[in-house]
């Protein structure tokens, strides 16, 4: 059901209210690193968990077994669930990850000060995405201080492993049974609803001949000599990828790249071994399985014409594309028309080539959108990057998009 305008107003007026609070909020957890790697976030998550409670929140704490926080090379997680019931009806969740790259060099500001300048915020993680944890807290704020008659509940999953994989974080927690959410919102971008992404498939492929002297280099077998192919294969292969194209706007082709090669013991022995690994990304129209298939099919059916050569290939990553299901649509255009009304410029949906956490809730077929303060281009605000910042125009506006869209999730449908 539509939100009346009355109800819109009373969200809006708490935000504008609470925005310099917000800001503070968002400054804190920049403050505090999550550096991944290392990936030592549980300190964070204790601290995120605390900023809540003081918000009139009760965090549950999660933190993921000691062996699955190993395996996914990481020190130490914790997720945080928050639940906040207005009454019988959908379950809406909201998913940003705290966690972040390392700082790197070249910044010109703190890169854990959080820093304001010409209205953004500077800060590893300003963008990527403890910004969305600041949108979704005080979007739900919104929704409890506005006393709008709600059915359903509101979900936050703030979790902590998206710069390595999402596995210990949305997909542990659906895994878990911890939260069964209808509706999923994940951290995005403020002037497009993102309703697919690309995946990944990374490969590690070892080559294994037998060394020799390289006064007699016909008494071993030359490992790189069978890379040299399985190289030039994989290139020729790529080429064929200009003619598959995406139906999702703002995916083109699937991409492909050797990322890096390593092999051999000496300058003057022939290298018994290289080993080499690949990332091939996935557009949201391909199968996964049979990409990886194909994959390995072609290097296999390479080195087959090189006697004495041995191939193992190991996959080292394979995260699914996000895709609509049953209810994306929906979803996708509340999000839209409520970003179109706040932002007053015409909001669409297209898909992102990067991958992301979002994708393990429609993998288990869950409507999922991202959306969330960010700015029109991932290059845009720097992420990854030295001086890594968020539009504070831009977080206030997605943190009333995001209750106003929520609001009309859990007044049903007319």
């Amino acid at each position: 059901m539509n939100l009346d305008t009355a109800s819109q107003g009373t969200i809006r007026r708490f935000l504008d209210d609470h925005r310099a609070e917000q800001i503070e909020f968002l400054a804190e957890l920049i403050r505090n690193p999550a550096d991944n790697p290392p990936g030592d976030c549980a300190p964070h998550a204790e601290h995120t968990a605390r900023l809540l409670a003081h918000r009139g929140f009760t965090a549950e704490c999660y933190p993921v077994p000691e062996e699955l926080v190993r395996k996914n090379a990481m020190i130490s997680a914790t997720n945080l669930v928050v639940r906040e019931k207005f009454g019988s009806g959908p379950v809406v969740a909201l998913n940003a990850h705290g966690d972040a790259v390392p700082a790197g060099n070249g910044w010109t500001v703190d890169a854990y000060g959080g820093v304001i300048r010409d209205g953004k915020m500077y800060g590893r993680g300003a963008a990527v995405s403890k910004s969305d944890f600041a949108t979704y807290v005080y979007a739900l704020m919104a929704l409890k201080a506005s006393g709008v008659p709600l059915a359903g509940t509101v979900e936050l999953h703030l979790t902590y492993d998206e710069e390595v994989s999402g596995f210990i974080g949305p997909k542990w927690i659906l895994d878990s049974a911890i939260s069964k959410p209808d509706y999923a919102i994940c951290a995005g971008f403020t002037y497009f609803v993102a309703t697919g992404h690309n995946g990944c498939l990374q490969l590690e492929v070892e080559i294994v001949g037998n060394s020799a002297h390289a006064a007699m280099p016909d008494s071993g077998v030359d490992a790189l000599v069978a890379t040299t192919a399985v190289l030039e294969a994989l290139y020729a292969h790529r080429e064929s990828y200009c003619t598959v194209t995406s139906s999702i706007p703002g995916i083109d082709a699937p991409t492909l790249i050797v990322g890096r090669i390593e092999g051999g013991s000496s300058t003057n022995v022939v290298p018994a071994n290289v080993i080499l690994r690949l990332d091939r990304r996935i557009i949201p129209d391909e199968d996964p399985a049979q990409v990886e298939a194909s994959l390995r099919g072609l290097i296999e059916a390479t080195v087959t014409d090189f006697p004495g050569i041995e191939c193992i290939i190991t996959r080292l990553l394979l995260a699914e594309p996000l895709v609509s299901v049953a209810g994306t649509a929906r979803l996708a255009d509340i999000v839209a028309r409520h970003a179109s009304a706040v932002i007053g410029e015409s909001i669409g949906t297209y898909g992102v080539p990067i991958f992301t956490d979002a994708r393990h809730y429609s993998t288990a077929n869950i409507p999922t959108v991202m959306y969330g303060a960010g700015p029109r281009s991932v290059l845009e605000s720097n992420v990854h990057k030295a001086d890594e910042h968020v539009d504070l125009g831009d977080l206030a506006k997605a943190t009333k998009v995001v209750a106003l869209a929520v609001a009309e999730l859990l007044r049903g449908e007319e």
